[in-house]
């Protein structure tokens, strides 16, 4: 899925551009864009990450070699700590 789009530095010249949807929204870059310098460009840690790519989960090893394409479905799911939230009602465990 290449799109056209017109360079703003010269008004004669195309400027082609992928298209993907990250997080469910619509993203366009210049060309297949490595997935860590993605990541990087968009600020965040790899290592707090897991990636989903059309489907499948990347394995963080991959990121530097994974390309993104045009018609590449991304979610990027950051991983939080938890513990409880409030008390809890059922027993301790012993």
């Amino acid at each position: 899925m290449h799109h056209r789009r017109r360079s703003g530095l010269c008004r004669d010249q195309d400027v082609f551009v992928i298209a993907l949807r990250v997080n469910g929204r619509d993203v366009e870059l210049d060309s297949p864009t490595p997935l860590l310098a993605y990541l990087d460009e968009l600020g965040v840690n790899s290592k707090a990450v897991a990636v989903e790519l059309n489907g499948v989960i990347i394995d963080r090893d991959s990121y530097p070699t994974t390309l993104l394409n045009a018609g590449d479905v991304v979610e990027i799911v950051r991983m939080v700590g938890g513990g409880r939230v409030g008390a809890s009602s059922s027993p301790a465990a012993p």
